[in-house]
C-alpha cells in the first residue's frame, strides 16, 4: 500500500512545493542571521532581511493551513501536515526573535560562542532544506532521511554545549558589575538555543513520518 504522504499530497494541494519553499526561507534567514553576527556593521540591513524572510515564511504557512482546510485529507493526515509546517515556522520565528532582541537593545558585538551557535543554525537550515524534498519518496529516501535527522539532533546538542559555555563565560565577564549586559546577552543566547531546538523538532517530525509511512 502506498503511504498517504506519497500518494495523496502530490495530487491534491501544493504541500510538497510549499514545504520546500518554506525550507528555502529557513536557509535565507539563517544566512542573514550569520551575516548579522559577523560584525560587518550592516546590522539594520541584516535584521531587515531576517524580518522579510520570516514574513515570507508566514505567508507560506498561511497557504498551507488554507490548503489543509480546502483539500480533502483525513484528520490524521491534516495533523501531520500542520505539525511539520508548524515546527518549520517556529524555527524562523526564533531567528526573527533573535534579530528583534538585537535591534531592541542595539547590540553590536557578539560573543564567539554566539557566532558558533549561529554556524550550527546555518547548517541545520541547510540539512533541513536537503531533507524536505526527500519526503516526496519516503520509501526510497528513508535511510538518507534518517542520517539527516540524526545530524539535526547532533547539531542541537552542539548548540546546547556552546550555549552553556557561553553563559558561563558571560557570567564571569559580567559578575556584579554589569547585570544589564548579562540580561541582554542571556536573552540572545536563549533565542539561539530555541532556534536550534526547533530544528530538532523538525527532525522529530520528519523521523515520525519515516517511521509511520516509509
Amino acid at each position: 500500500m502506498v503511504a498517504w504522504f506519497q500518494a495523496l499530497m502530490p495530487k491534491q494541494g501544493r504541500f510538497f512545493d510549499q514545504f520546500e519553499a518554506h525550507a528555502a526561507t529557513l536557509v535565507a534567514g539563517a544566512d542573514a542571521l550569520q551575516k548579522l553576527f559577523s560584525g560587518d556593521g550592516a546590522i539594520a540591513r541584516h535584521i531587515a532581511e531576517i524580518v522579510d524572510r520570516e514574513h515570507e515564511a508566514d505567508d507560506i504557512t498561511r497557504d498551507v493551513l488554507q490548503d489543509v482546510r480546502r483539500v480533502f485529507v483525513t484528520p490524521f493526515d491534516r495533523s501531520a501536515i500542520t505539525d511539520l509546517i508548524g515546527v518549520m515556522d517556529d524555527s524562523i520565528d526564533q531567528m526573527n526573535q533573535t534579530a528583534t532582541t538585537i535591534a531592541l537593545y542595539e547590540v553590536t558585538e557578539f560573543a564567539p560562542d554566539m557566532r558558533e551557535m549561529v554556524k550550527l543554525v546555518v547548517e541545520a537550515a541547510r540539512v533541513t532544506a536537503e531533507a524536505i524534498p526527500l519526503l516526496r519518496k519516503l520509501d526510497v529516501n528513508a535511510a538518507r532521511l534518517h542520517d539527516l535527522t540524526a545530524r539535526l539532533v547532533q547539531l542541537e546538542g552542539q548548540a546546547d554545549d556552546f550555549h552553556a559555555r557561553g553563559l558561563k563565560a558571560l557570567f564571569k565577564a559580567c559578575g556584579n558589575d554589569n547585570p544589564m549586559r548579562f540580561i541582554v546577552e542571556r536573552e540572545i543566547y536563549s533565542h539561539l538555543e530555541r532556534t536550534a531546538d526547533r530544528f530538532e523538532d523538525i527532525a522529530n517530525e520528519i523521523q515520525g513520518l519515516v517511521i509511520d509511512h516509509a
